[in-house]
């Protein structure tokens, strides 16, 4: 459950893994295939069928229906288009599990979701399994040029399901944090082990830096055009913030200090009655965090979890210093000098989530996934926990709404070099 490594990408040409050397493209699509797939159902399984219900906020799905529309995105872009002789399992199962590809038809409120009593959770089962046996039959019987073509396709298709895997535990422990006796995930659950070094800070100096996805193995579209930006000088901190150092600005009045927030941040603040992370409680005078294990005592000397945008300014405006921008997180990366850039918590950056300079959406209705939420809200960098592996990337862009805290988000610092 913590295997480190978030869909809609640029086509481009596909990477070797979904063309292994097992012996041809099929079986390489169809081992590909079927390894992510799996993966679903594995994060499924620890889940009752009233667990893959609920939905515990507008922003989160249910588990059920994470399953059904990522098996959806197969039967309607490939088999729908490729597949002549294909039918749909349900009739009704493309409005109920399309999520906001405008283009591909209506669909179901996204905050009635957890409304979807039926089809039940076995009935999605069956649901995969049926579509999942008419790829792996497309695939085996296509020629070697119709595997090439849709070979990126399929590949949009997996790095899509991986996205989802991870909501599905982001969403579930949501969920499980709103009930008053905590239930868990998975009891044998530890969060990650984080490393520090006494070397705080990584400067980078002034200079021009290629920033975005420049190869063609498999990339969202937003990680492009590679382009040229003005990096520095800046210095970014090695370390990501641990939950010691936000147990200081806690006790220091942060939550309650208006001249550290954005004024929308404090808003949401004083609204919500933020006094500690999301998933925090204090118990008998003592700080515990719901955590997929359950109710756990919080650990300082792991890093912060669940802050939203405005949480990790205001941190850094009472530390004296600020959030990178996605650009000097991404040339720091690169340097290979950032503890714990992947697998344990997304890292919050100051730079809006926007369109490189050249950017172009893809045609059609998977052109809808980046593009059009390209405003209000903010980039991450890295990857969390949560993230299924292999599918994190220097140039992966993450991004949610500043007040969104479910997710497994931390921070680093970053600081003008002098």
């Amino acid at each position: 459950m913590t295997k480190p490594a978030s869909a809609t990408a640029t086509l481009a040409a596909p990477r070797p893994s979904l063309f292994s050397d097992s012996g041809s493209p099929a079986q390489g699509l169809v081992e590909a295939f079927l390894n992510v797939r799996n993966e679903t159902e594995h994060r499924a399984a620890p889940l009752t069928a009233e667990d893959q219900l609920i939905q515990s906020m507008p922003d989160a799905s249910p588990a059920k229906w994470h399953r059904a529309h990522t098996t959806w995105f197969f039967e309607q872009f490939l088999l729908g288009e490729y597949c002549k002789d294909y039918r749909p399992f349900h009739p009704d199962y493309a409005f109920l599990f399309n999520s906001y590809y405008v283009s591909a038809g209506p669909r179901h409120a996204r905050h009635q979701r957890g409304h979807l009593t039926r089809p039940g959770a076995d009935e999605i089962t069956a649901y995969r399994r049926h579509v999942d046996a008419a790829i792996v039959k497309f695939f085996r019987e296509a020629s070697n040029d119709t595997l090439a073509a849709i070979a990126p396709l399929v590949e949009v298709g997996l790095n899509h399901e991986q996205q989802h895997q991870e909501l599905m535990l982001t969403d579930i422990l949501h969920a499980f944090a709103q009930n008053p006796i905590p239930p868990a995930y998975d009891p044998a659950w530890k969060f990650p082990a984080s490393t520090r070094t006494a070397d705080e800070w990584v400067t980078l100096n002034e200079g021009i830096h290629t920033i975005g996805h420049a190869g063609e193995i498999f990339h969202f579209d937003n990680e492009k055009p590679a382009h040229r930006a003005l990096v520095g000088p800046v210095r970014l901190a090695r370390n990501l913030i641990t939950n010691a150092e936000w147990l200081a600005f806690m006790q220091d009045g942060g939550y309650s200090t208006p001249t550290l927030w954005l004024m929308d941040g404090f808003a949401t603040v004083s609204n919500e009655q933020w006094r500690a992370p999301g998933h925090w409680r204090e118990i008998d005078g003592a700080w515990q965090v719901m955590t997929l294990a359950g109710l756990k005592p919080v650990d300082a000397a792991a890093p912060v979890c669940h802050v939203s945008y405005y949480e990790a300014d205001a941190f850094a405006r009472w530390s004296g210093k600020h959030l990178p921008t996605e650009m000097e997180w991404e040339v720091a990366a690169r340097t290979g000098q950032l503890n714990d850039a992947f697998g344990i918590v997304w890292q919050w950056t100051r730079s809006a989530y926007a369109p490189y300079p050249g950017y172009r959406a893809i045609e059609g209705a998977l052109g809808e996934y980046n593009g059009k939420f390209m405003v209000n809200q903010l980039v991450l960098r890295g990857s969390s926990l949560a993230t299924p592996g292999g599918h994190s990337r220097i140039t992966y862009r993450n991004f949610f709404y500043p007040h969104h805290r479910w997710q497994f988000t931390g921070l680093r610092l970053a600081d003008y070099a002098t």
